[in-house]
């Protein structure tokens, strides 16, 4: 009897031992779940595979339900299918990330909203031009801005680490006069439109190619003012991949001259 009932207390301890084991590893299982997760950091593919920093818009790179595309996009596959390198597209929503990533030898290349200028030049590495856009002012139509002089006194906002900022404060000194320049580190262009369309802020400085194609989504917005002349826009790589923009350039040489498969390229983005 005592035996037995010495059995049926050591069953029950087993029991409540191996419910409270389950218990304390729910608890723990659950206290990992609320703690946040660190996003995975881009890192370098190595070998032969070329990563691409390569920024969300409409015309550079977008996503469409299952669909990628965008004239930077496509036509980096081709340079892909062409050289036999492969390429990791590695998608950025601010250009100072992808200058960063650059800089650290995490991207190979960079393809965003980066015009070629003196300055640029001298830091970085561009290929041939891609194609040819320029600077345009971003305001609600109802503010009525037409000429450039109007913005003087007033605050604009460009994208940080964009050359957009150096043209904005050359246009302050052949004005004489102050045009502020703010920088944001948080979102690309689209989403600088998207400020200007809200209300939040009054004027942004982007490309024109962007600022057209986001006129069809964004309703109220006056993009008809010329910030710059038509400048190149080209993709960047760092001062000391000179080997690897020299191949990209004799492929995109190669591309361009193959007129059944570039000229509908061009077409489909930029007619």
């Amino acid at each position: 009897m005592l035996r037995e009932r010495h059995t049926a207390i050591k069953g029950k301890t087993v029991l409540y031992v191996a419910l409270l084991a389950l218990t304390v590893a729910m608890m723990v299982m659950l206290s990992r779940c609320d703690k946040p997760v660190a996003p995975p950091q881009d890192l370098p593919s190595g070998g032969d595979t070329l990563d691409i920093a390569i920024e969300y818009s409409p015309v550079t790179y977008y996503s469409y339900e299952d669909t990628l595309g965008g004239f930077d996009y496509d036509l980096l596959r081709l340079v892909s299918q062409l050289s036999g390198r492969p390429m990791k597209f590695h998608p950025i929503v601010t250009l100072a990330k992808g200058l960063e990533g650059l800089n650290d030898s995490t991207y190979d290349v960079l393809v965003a909203q980066f015009p070629m200028t003196a300055a640029g030049r001298e830091r970085y590495l561009f290929t041939n031009p891609i194609y040819i856009d320029k600077q345009v002012l971003v305001q609600r139509a109802a503010t009525g801005v037409k000429r450039q002089f109007q913005l003087a006194g007033d605050t604009v906002w460009v994208v940080k680490g964009s050359p957009m900022k150096e043209r904005i404060e050359g246009l302050s000194r052949e004005m004489g006069d102050t045009i502020h320049v703010m920088t944001d580190s948080i979102h690309g262009a689209e989403q600088l439109m998207m400020r200007v369309a809200s209300g939040e802020i009054k004027f942004a400085v982007v490309n024109r190619s962007i600022a057209n194609a986001m006129t069809t989504k964004l309703n109220g917005l006056d993009v008809s003012v010329d910030i710059s002349l038509s400048q190149f826009q080209a993709w960047v790589l760092r001062k000391n991949n000179q080997a690897l923009c020299d191949s990209i350039n004799c492929w995109l040489e190669r591309i361009k001259a193959n007129k059944p498969i570039y000229d509908p390229l061009n077409s489909r983005y930029f007619d």
